[in-house]
């Protein structure tokens, strides 16, 4: 059955939905976007996701195009129109459509465009296997944009290796999963994942996993770590807004205790899940 969805203040059929050939999107990947896990037919994490949203578009030099209040609204009236119970929401806005040209044009209306995806966010996990790939992305990762070519190009690398996901290294370190933050969990039991900066995309669900994490009492520490350090961490784990937190078995071949499902990694999904029923809107 088709999907209801959103294009630029008017929801109709997805394949009525279109949109202009000199989109800015479509020509230089001029756009961010946004992806807000629904459950129960409600957002999770949603004021995080605009916040990120704002702060992409501010970096990008675009204002948001439709207010908070109206955006809360489309959202709600998808996961309505779509009988959505489980799965997400994705949001993009571009500059707009004008002829092509390197410069920002001036007046160019914005385009919005949303729609819902179905997908089980809260089956067991049996844990991803992952290769590790040179991270050739621009240097602004934090800015949620639509260039994502290169996370595209990373995931084909793990699916030709017969694995699931690729963790991108940079300078010898970790930066980050194809559409997920990396964590590693060492003998002692701290959580070690990559501090914040330019580096790596600010992850809404990191955030609420790291504070889930600091009230159960467990250690965290924000820094780099190699793909070596990581084959002797005794567990692995990744997080995103539709994978809340999967565990990672496997890196470049070496298995972490025995290729098993660590505690710490089905804690916390578990709490996170919990808690994101409970907040959501």
């Amino acid at each position: 059955m088709s999907r209801t969805v959103y294009v630029n203040g008017s929801y109709m059929p997805e394949e009525n939905a279109t949109v202009s050939i000199f989109d800015r999107g479509f020509l230089f990947a001029d756009g961010v976007y946004e992806v807000t896990a629904v459950l129960d037919g409600k957002l999770v994490d949603y004021a995080g996701h605009v916040t990120r949203l704002e702060r992409s578009l501010g970096e990008l030099q675009m204002g948001m195009p439709i207010s908070s209040e109206e955006l809360l609204e489309v959202h709600r009236e998808l996961i309505k129109r779509n009988n959505l119970e489980e799965g997400a929401i994705y949001l993009q806005i571009t500059r707009g459509a004008e002829d092509r040209n390197f410069l920002f044009p001036k007046d160019a209306k914005q385009t919005i465009v949303l729609f819902t995806q179905a997908k089980s966010l809260t089956a067991e996990k049996s844990g991803l296997r992952v290769i590790s790939v040179p991270d050739i992305r621009w240097g602004r990762r934090d800015i949620k944009t639509v260039q994502l070519l290169a996370p595209s190009m990373a995931k084909m690398m793990a699916k030709a290796a017969g694995k699931d996901d690729s963790w991108m290294v940079q300078d010898g370190f970790v930066t980050e999963g194809t559409s997920n933050n990396a964590y590693i969990v060492t003998k002692e039991g701290k959580i070690i994942t990559r501090n914040l900066s330019t580096s790596i995309l600010h992850g809404i669900t990191r955030a609420a996993v790291l504070k889930l994490a600091a009230e159960l009492d467990m250690e965290v520490e924000e820094r780099p770590f190699t793909i070596e350090e990581a084959q002797q961490a005794v567990e692995a784990f990744v997080t995103a807004a539709t994978s809340f937190v999967c565990p990672v078995v496997e890196i470049d071949n070496v298995e972490l205790s025995g290729g098993k499902v660590g505690p710490v990694a089905t804690r916390l999904n578990q709490i996170y899940i919990e808690e994101s029923r409970k907040a959501a809107i």
